[in-house]
């Protein structure tokens, strides 16, 4: 868990690629200091040919330049990242700071900067005094780490500039989310039966820090609690809030008995549940749902007023829904070899990500029938894609929930007049697709 959350916290870490790129400079540079090439070689006539003066002043002029280089892209960084955060959402600087292209060009600036900087120790001194000696090649590195730097500045600009675009921050969020479903959501286990309750003698294990819950890996619960001969109970889902000390864990012997071995599951507790300071998109979808439902949000709000914006976030959250709408989704109930029930991890269903997905914009965007058709066609693809009569059900409560606040809503009756038709065809479409025992208790409602 800790090599986890180290590695998680360094692929979001701007410092570190540069500082690897420092220490690659500084060993490079000091191993091509010693390499010479012979007077007249085919290699010579690609290397610099000025004096040790030229040498002394080509390094000072790159390592100049690389630091006003460097002062650029940092400010470039600090404005996209205050652009995405103020315009689209908060909960996106966190993408931009793990933006790979971001952390290896920044690397190559520093990595440039150091070399050319620590070359004046050694390029036209020796022991303190002028020579006319030094290592050319070394020099000609620095030269072409230049030119390298300068077509990376170019790439940076045109990156950065794509990577502010609602639609490219849309579609990383929605790439990552659909990456998280397909690799890190539970597929075995999963059960809509209810949670076992826990019985009046239940012990609980204390959450030892605050924070959200990024990541939960139940294998090691599940060896200490049948090596108890307990069952544990998760009273947190992935990517919600706990507060230290607060029960995070409950445990319970059936029949009741000497108290489980409580030492050993909170040991257990502590290496299958990671808190952190911060929510991370690692096993939690409803984060990634949650990111395109804020810029949906947002671009609705009277001080942006740009409902192409919500409508654009409404179909990316469209292509989740479809992901979630074919898989099995729910609570996790792990058992031991012996199939006796030892943990029950606590997962979101179907219907809170639909929730997720439509509620807050339903409410925000009821009065605009563009954002209310939109959300018809995105209910009306998910229906299609549920593989039971329950997740078209759910479809159907959005869709009436949805027309019953857009019809209060739009002043003007001409314009729910076509919100109602494209509704009522949305309606017709998924009910006829259920069962006729469904069929009839959905038209009821």
């Amino acid at each position: 868990m800790q090599r986890e959350a180290a590695s998680e916290y360094l692929r979001g870490a701007l410092w570190a690629l540069p500082t690897v790129a420092v220490v690659i400079a500084l060993a490079a540079g000091s191993g091509l200091s010693y390499v010479e090439v012979d007077p007249g070689s085919w290699a010579d006539s690609f290397l610099f040919q000025g004096t040790a003066d030229d040498a002394r002043t080509l390094l000072i002029a790159i390592a100049s330049t690389m630091a006003t280089v460097i002062a650029l892209v940092l400010g470039l960084t600090v404005v996209a990242l205050q652009l995405a955060s103020t315009q689209f959402s908060p909960r996106l600087l966190r993408a931009f700071l793990r933006d790979r292209v971001n952390q290896v060009v920044l690397s190559i600036f520093v990595a440039t900067f150091v070399y050319s900087t620590a070359g004046l120790y050694t390029v036209g001194v020796e022991a303190g005094q002028r020579v006319d000696e030094y290592p050319r090649l070394a020099v000609t590195v620095a030269l072409v780490l230049l030119f390298l730097s300068l077509l990376v500045l170019v790439f940076f600009i045109h990156h950065l500039t794509h990577s502010i675009q609602i639609d490219e921050v849309m579609r990383t969020v929605e790439r990552r989310t659909l990456r998280v479903i397909a690799r890190d959501l539970p597929t075995t286990g999963l059960s809509n039966e209810p949670r076992p309750l826990p019985p009046g003698w239940v012990v609980d294990v204390a959450a030892h820090r605050s924070g959200y819950l990024q990541t939960i890996h139940p294998v090691a619960l599940v060896e200490a609690a049948a090596y108890s001969g307990a069952t544990a109970l998760v009273t947190r889902m992935v990517g919600e809030h706990v507060i230290v000390g607060s029960p995070l864990v409950q445990v319970w012997q059936e029949p009741v008995g000497p108290p489980p071995d409580l030492d050993r599951l909170t040991a257990a507790a502590r290496d299958a549940i990671r808190i952190g300071f911060e929510r991370t998109a690692e096993q939690d979808v409803a984060f990634g749902v949650r990111q395109l439902a804020d810029i949906a949000v947002k671009a609705l709000s009277p001080a942006i007023n740009d409902p192409y914006t919500a409508i654009q976030a409404i179909e990316h959250l469209s292509v989740i829904l479809a992901s979630l709408a074919g898989r099995p989704l729910g609570d996790q109930f792990l058992r031991d070899e012996a199939g006796v029930l030892r943990v029950v991890v606590p997962g979101r269903n179907f219907e809170y990500y639909l929730d997720l997905a439509c509620g807050q914009v339903r409410r925000y965007g009821r009065s605009e029938p563009r954002v209310v058709r939109a959300l018809l066609r995105i209910l009306h693809s998910t229906g299609q894609f549920c593989t039971d009569d329950d997740g078209r059900r759910l479809v159907i409560d959005q869709v009436k929930l949805l027309l019953a606040d857009s019809q209060r809503a739009i002043v003007q009756p001409a314009d729910f007049v076509v919100v109602r038709e494209h509704g009522d065809r949305v309606l017709s479409d998924l009910v006829g697709q259920t069962s006729p025992r469904r069929k009839d208790s959905t038209t009821a409602m």
